[in-house]
């Protein structure tokens, strides 16, 4: 005898239920693992990196690059939550290769349970120092070339004029930096020597960049500390405007930043 209609329609229904269940469910494992070990997105809070990384820029940073370390499976803090901080039992980086001077990096500082982003100055072994604002690798005074001057905001609203350079490092990698002026805090600092298995990190903002100058607050952050490395703009808003208020978008979303590249 056959099976009454409407029973059989209800076990296509339960059935096509069950398999968009499994098809949610596997994308849902598929995300997760590519945030954990391939690519993770950011945001950016703060001017420390402007005008590289502005207020508001979101980016992906690859996490396989440089391999994995003690914060690698960490997916982010947001304000007093913490979304996963699994720190991994072990004492070296694995796989992946060292960073170069010049990119840019996620980390976990030291003395910090959050994650900074600041660029790769210096490397183990190197000696580092800020004379005059200008600064030195090794001895030897980085080369910079102004390029202008224009107005800076940072997180709590205060606008001040600051001049901006192109930077060159000594392996010939560029890149920009801004400066208000060069007596600033950090602008005449000891000279700093990268302990082994440890990098110098600074902003590309000098003069509003709480970085490895800053001993108690940054200092020098083992490799075993690094999370990922920036690589892509997909999204940038204004003043930190949350992305999901869509009816902000036009007036506050800055089209000329998304789906870039970040140097370095």
């Amino acid at each position: 005898m056959s099976q009454p209609a409407h029973k059989s329609m209800q076990k296509s229904a339960a059935s096509e239920w069950w398999e968009t269940i499994v098809v949610v469910v596997e994308a849902l494992l598929i995300a997760i693992v590519l945030r954990s070990f391939l690519y993770q997105p950011f945001s950016i809070p703060t001017a420390s990196m402007q005008q590289t990384l502005m207020i508001g820029d979101y980016f992906v940073a690859n996490k396989f690059v440089w391999g994995y370390g003690k914060h690698s499976f960490s997916l982010g803090r947001y304000g007093n939550f913490t979304a996963l901080d699994f720190e991994l039992p072990i004492d070296n980086r694995i796989f992946g290769r060292e960073p170069n001077r010049g990119d840019i990096a996620v980390f976990r500082p030291v003395p910090q349970n959050v994650e900074y982003i600041k660029r790769v100055v210096g490397l183990p072994g190197d000696r580092i120092q800020v004379r005059e604002g200008r600064l030195y690798i090794n001895g030897t005074m980085v080369e910079r070339e102004e390029i202008g001057k224009t107005q800076d905001t940072d997180s709590e609203g205060q606008t001040r004029e600051v001049t901006v350079y192109r930077e060159t490092f000594p392996e010939g990698s560029v890149h920009t930096i801004q400066e208000i002026s060069d007596n600033g805090p950090l602008d005449n600092t000891q000279e700093y020597v990268v302990p082994a298995g440890h990098y110098f990190m600074m902003g590309d903002n000098r003069d509003r960049s709480a970085d490895s100058r800053v001993l108690s607050q940054v200092g020098y952050v083992p490799a075993i500390n690094l999370i990922a490395k920036a690589e892509a703009r997909f999204f940038s808003i204004k003043d930190n405007i949350p992305p999901w208020q869509i009816w902000q978008w036009p007036a506050n979303v800055r089209w000329d930043r998304m789906f870039q590249t970040i140097d370095r």
